[in-house]
């Protein structure tokens, strides 16, 4: 039987939020954002094991802060790129994981996923032969720019989802495509796969499984903890 290991790469910096401290340690609701994210995983019944990904030289990871967190593994092994960690990591599982085991990546900086929705990713890829992800059709009109900043075209709609995590691949699979693959064609896992000529599975996500990239997303993220917890 198939098992499931949720990777998270937290490798990078997180530039982006023009903050000196990586977005996955950054303050959230009294704790860093990354447990959060490791202990949403580790709620999913169905996930044996959460493996975070870390740079070879992370000083603010320690044994405090994995401290009560669940199932948790931590691999020093992140490389320069999001796929260069996701690489690493598989690679680093290659010894523990059969190749037909299914791998959930994750964002680090997604800490309001619901582990009911990781349950039902699980249990409508199970069966897949490819694998897919989490995701959501677009509702917003989109606008491509052209020169000075002034509308060059609307562009249509239909189709077109956002991405999200986690994204649930075959370690054997995903070894290969991520091999393959370019890092700098790689935005996900799912386009490395598609790099195969392969079709992932989009199964509909949350609007509150939300990616930390700005500092508006981390009050954002707040208020969507604060609405779970009050539940």
């Amino acid at each position: 039987m198939s098992r499931f290991v949720a990777l998270v790469p937290a490798a990078g910096s997180g530039s982006r939020m023009g903050s000196a401290l990586p977005k996955q340690y950054l303050p959230l609701r009294g704790e860093p954002l990354l447990r959060h994210t490791l202990r949403a995983l580790a709620a999913a019944d169905a996930v044996e094991r959460v493996v975070l990904v870390l740079s070879p030289d992370d000083d603010r990871f320690d044994a405090a802060m994995a401290a009560g967190l669940a199932k948790l593994e931590v691999l020093r092994c992140g490389g320069a790129s999001r796929a260069e960690t996701v690489r690493n990591g598989l690679e680093a599982l290659a010894a523990t994981l059969d190749a037909d085991d299914w791998v959930l990546v994750h964002d680090a900086a997604r800490p309001c996923l619901d582990p009911a929705e990781v349950g039902r990713l699980i249990a409508e890829l199970r069966g897949d032969a490819v694998g897919g992800l989490l995701a959501l059709p677009l509702a917003d009109t989109l606008k491509r720019v052209g020169d000075g900043g002034r509308v060059a075209a609307t562009v249509p709609r239909g189709g077109l989802w956002r991405a999200q995590t986690p994204q649930m691949f075959r370690h054997g699979l995903l070894r290969q495509a991520l091999g393959r693959a370019a890092d700098d064609g790689v935005t996900d896992e799912a386009s490395a796969i598609e790099a195969l000529g392969l079709a992932p599975r989009l199964v509909a996500g949350s609007e509150r499984n939300i990616k930390v990239t700005y500092p508006d997303d981390l009050a954002l993220a707040g208020l969507y903890l604060d609405a779970r917890n009050a539940q």
